[in-house]
């Protein structure tokens, strides 16, 4: 491993599931001897993320802004600058090639951003052939022009395995992209199933009006691994979606996964043996999927979710993600 550091760039005001990646990258990085540093793009105060590098003894900080990343390059002369969003990606390429140091893109978001975010994300996805790139699904690296090595998300497993309650949750930012409402809708066609929503965002408001009272709404929480073991089931309901972190994290914890089949998510999720899958936008069908949960035994349930953990623990551990993303990093 080489012994600059490796720097991974974000700009971001909260923790969501690039915070969560950036976070994993580099407990594993360390874990494998080599020495991350996160890097802000600009402060906005107090951070999830901040707390748990600092828990961790990962350094970060902050820069006073954008411009003064290639003098900071030109200083700290890292072997590599991870980027992670289209702003971070944008501006880390940019200022890695003044500075003269290997850049790495990553690329996310399954969804098309709407608005004036739609041409900086077009123009991030053009300019991918400066520098090396990684998406986290097949259909991302499919809208990169040249293409890209894809890496999956990873996560670490966790020791406890969580008890496997009746709980259905949804775990994300509640925006349009991710569903909220959609899984606000469920209790409709499930009235006897417990449903709990962990976030918060722009569609908290109308959600919850929508919900009246039938949705548990228990806010944004700095990470889902004291919470796992609340629920029984994770549903993701989202309109587009590369691959959530919130499903690894679920089932690393034995919690299985009811989800529409989008991005990379039918790579992870074998339908019926450890999770369920609807096409897309088919809400009844998701729902006939959460009651086929809801209908097991507990040793149907015990036995889905060690295969969910399973899963996990054979193809996406996050020892075997850090030595595909370091791959990438190092490959001449």
């Amino acid at each position: 491993m080489a012994e600059a550091e490796i720097w991974l760039l974000l700009d971001s005001r909260g923790m969501g599931g690039i915070e969560s990646h950036v976070a994993e990258v580099a407990a594993g990085l360390t874990a494998a001897g080599a020495r991350p540093r996160v890097l802000f793009l600009a402060d906005h105060g107090p951070h999830p993320l901040k707390d748990r590098l600092g828990a961790a003894g990962v350094p970060w900080e902050c820069l006073p802004r954008a411009g003064a990343l290639p003098g900071r390059l030109r200083a700290g002369r890292p072997a590599v600058v991870h980027s992670h969003g289209y702003k971070a990606n944008l501006v880390g390429r940019v200022a890695a090639l003044l500075a003269g140091v290997r850049h790495v893109a990553s690329y996310h978001a399954g969804e098309r951003p709407p608005g004036r975010v739609a041409w900086w994300d077009r123009l991030d996805r053009w300019t991918a052939w400066m520098g090396r790139r990684i998406a986290v699904s097949q259909q991302i690296a499919a809208r990169i022009p040249g293409g890209a090595p894809v890496v999956p998300n990873f996560v670490a497993l966790p020791a406890e395995v969580a008890p496997g309650l009746e709980a259905v949750g949804f775990v994300g930012r509640f925006s349009h992209e991710k569903g909220l409402d959609r899984f606000v809708a469920l209790a409709a066609p499930l009235p006897g199933a417990a449903l709990v929503a962990f976030g918060d965002g722009p569609e908290l408001a109308a959600c919850q009006a929508a919900a009246g009272g039938r949705v548990a709404f228990r806010g944004a929480v700095a990470g889902m691994a004291p919470h796992w073991r609340e629920l029984g089931l994770l549903a993701v309901t989202s309109r587009a979606e590369g691959l959530p972190l919130a499903v690894l994290e679920a089932m690393a914890a034995g919690v299985p996964v009811a989800a529409f089949a989008l991005g990379g998510i039918p790579q992870v999720i074998r339908h019926g043996e450890n999770g369920w899958l609807a096409a897309p936008d088919d809400l009844e069908a998701l729902a006939g999927c959460i009651r086929a949960w809801l209908a097991l035994p507990p040793a149907g349930r015990a036995a889905m979710a060690a295969a969910a953990r399973a899963t996990i623990a054979a193809e996406y551990g996050r020892e075997t993600g850090v030595a595909r993303i370091c791959a990438v990093y190092y490959d001449s």
